[in-house]
């Protein structure tokens, strides 16, 4: 969402910004609609006025005894009573039209992001590690999984259709040592307090942090009104939507490990094979809010804690910042990482470092305290810290042994209760 006064004072500089995105100039568009709500507002003012002073004057014919008067003004009265409850219909309706037209519309990028149409157009900032070489052919994390009797998609497809799977014995077992090691580093090092928030929620904490109602193909609804949350970042924003927080508590850093729950609706045909993109993940994911001053040293910071994963696990990747035609819906800047899959001999996004800006705050009314002006709006920022799934991915690909076995990365060996490789 956006401060409507600003698009007033500055639509020039809307309009450029939303054109980096590729999209046409919006501010004539919604500036049009702002000054149809002011009109009818003022019609209604007008009318209020109008009432007020007839009412008075009612009171003075009456003394008077002047009762033609008295009844004209009455009359006068009702239609100005008309008039505000049909104007005052027209500026909800007007506001509402403005609403689904700010709600719909994208964040706008910082000044500096790089410019571009699609992925293409991304920077690559550095990497980690040269890419696995393994001195024989990669296999796929699927047929990895499968031959180790460990990830079974055959199973999962029967109960619940494709893009699911059963992982058991030691791969789950890895799976929750990735996510137990996931979290304690994010809240004993890196200062995350973890949470366990609802996976379910209304539709207006999804409007809050940009979902609704752009996205609402790739929720899954629910028969009473709530929807299964696409990221914890959902849950976790909206822990401060509707208050205003005492800023010595600033930044707020939050973590927590949930399932995940997408439809894919834009995905058919991608990736229809193994778990880089399903219905149903786990992630651990991290967000911060801060004061507008500091959120992009924040970003930065966050960026560090969700590659810190990759470093202790000792997993091939590179750093990304994402281009104005790439970026999320909600981004005002985003840094992907990608991890190196030696089958696919290329870099996959495993995490998405975001800073939202106050986009988030305005739509939530989450503010805070602030000396010397009126209450000011936070910034918010989220990312993963990171994809449980797709690191089981990368821990298998990059750690497979030539006769199908995993070797178990040593930053989880506290974790894995022993076991040192994974065997059929």
């Amino acid at each position: 969402m956006f401060d409507i006064k600003a698009i007033r004072e500055n639509p020039a500089d809307f309009d450029a910004l939303w054109a980096k995105r590729g999209l046409e100039p919006l501010s004539k568009t919604i500036l049009d609609q702002d000054a149809l709500i002011r009109k009818a507002q003022q019609v209604v003012q007008e009318a209020e006025a109008a009432r007020n002073k007839a009412s008075k004057l009612i009171g003075q014919a009456m003394a008077k005894g002047d009762k033609d008067e008295a009844e004209r003004l009455k009359t006068e009265v009702a239609g100005a009573k008309n008039v505000i409850t049909a104007m005052g219909a027209q500026v909800e309706g007007e506001k509402a039209q403005l609403h689904a037209l700010l709600s719909s519309t994208p964040n706008i990028p910082f000044a500096d992001v790089p410019e571009g149409e699609d992925e293409d157009g991304n920077i690559e900032l550095h990497k980690f590690m040269e890419p696995t070489q393994l001195g024989f052919d990669p296999k796929d994390h699927a047929d990895l999984g499968e031959a180790l009797g460990m990830m079974d998609f055959e199973t999962a497809a029967k109960m619940s259709g494709s893009r699911f799977v059963v992982l058991s014995g030691k791969l789950s077992r890895l799976d929750r040592a990735l996510t137990a090691f996931m979290l304690d580093l994010q809240t004993e090092e890196h200062g995350y307090v973890e949470h366990n928030p609802p996976l379910l929620v209304w539709g207006k904490a999804l409007e809050g942090t940009g979902q609704l109602p752009k996205f609402e193909e790739d929720l899954y609804k629910t028969t009473v009104d709530h929807y299964l949350i696409p990221t914890a970042e959902v849950s976790l924003t909206n822990i401060v939507r509707e208050s205003i927080i005492d800023p010595d508590t600033l930044p707020r850093r939050m973590t927590a490990h949930t399932p995940c729950f997408r439809s894919e609706a834009g995905s058919a045909g991608r990736d229809t094979k193994g778990m880089i993109r399903q219905h149903q993940f786990n992630k651990v994911e991290l967000v911060s809010i801060t004061r507008p001053e500091d959120s992009e040293a924040e970003h930065k910071r966050m960026l560090g804690c969700a590659e810190e994963v990759l470093k202790r696990l000792k997993l091939p990747y590179r750093v990304v910042e994402l281009c104005t035609g790439d970026l999320g819906f909600g981004a005002r800047r985003t840094y992907d990482i990608e991890v190196w899959l030696p089958s696919q001999n290329t870099y996959r996004e495993i995490s998405s470092c975001s800073n939202c800006g106050d986009f988030q705050a305005r739509r939530m009314n989450a503010r805070y305290k602030h000396a010397e002006k009126d209450n000011r709006f936070v910034h918010t920022l989220n990312g993963s810290g990171l994809a449980v799934g797709r690191t089981l991915v990368a821990v298998l690909e990059n750690y497979q042994n030539e006769d199908g076995s995993i070797t178990v990365p040593e930053a989880l060996l506290p974790y894995m209760g022993g076991v040192t490789v994974i065997s059929a």
